[in-house]
């Protein structure tokens, strides 16, 4: 067999392994064992296919392995339900204060509060949901 179709099934073989590893290193490796099957395919003696191997390796495993990690294990946090509601901008539909209101955010009508206890916010003024407390919005303006 030639050194190319050797680091061929290496290269196969290692990155199928990736699947039941998960860990990202195997994939890394199979990725460098194609390209030293690829400078072997050009003609490049085993020495320098070796090196290719190495450098490949040791450069896919400290730089691209940590940003993929990274990129496939920490995705941005999905906000769903009320999580969601925060941060949002609502319109006031009735008089909201300390005790109570009511605001429309996306189209439905939720009782209010305001966060700021001394505020009273008119009807029509758009606010910002700072928290959600129960079934109550909790909303202020100079946020």
């Amino acid at each position: 067999m030639t050194p190319a179709l050797l680091w061929l099934i290496a290269g196969v073989l290692l990155v199928g392994a990736e699947v039941l590893s998960g860990d990202f290193v195997l994939v890394m490796l199979g990725a460098a064992a194609l390209g030293a099957a690829g400078a072997s395919v050009l003609g490049a003696p085993l020495p320098v296919d070796a090196v290719v191997f190495a450098v490949l390796g040791l450069g896919l495993i400290f730089l691209a392995r940590p940003a993929l990690k990274r990129r496939m294990h920490h995705p941005g946090e999905l906000k769903t339900n009320v999580d969601a509601l925060v941060g949002k901008h609502a319109l006031v539909e009735s008089t909201v204060d300390a005790h109570g209101g009511q605001v429309r955010i996306n189209g439905e009508l939720w009782s209010a509060r305001a966060f700021d206890e001394t505020q009273v916010i008119e009807v029509g003024q758009t606010v910002t949901v700072v928290e959600i407390a129960g079934a109550t919005a909790v909303v202020g303006t100079e946020l």
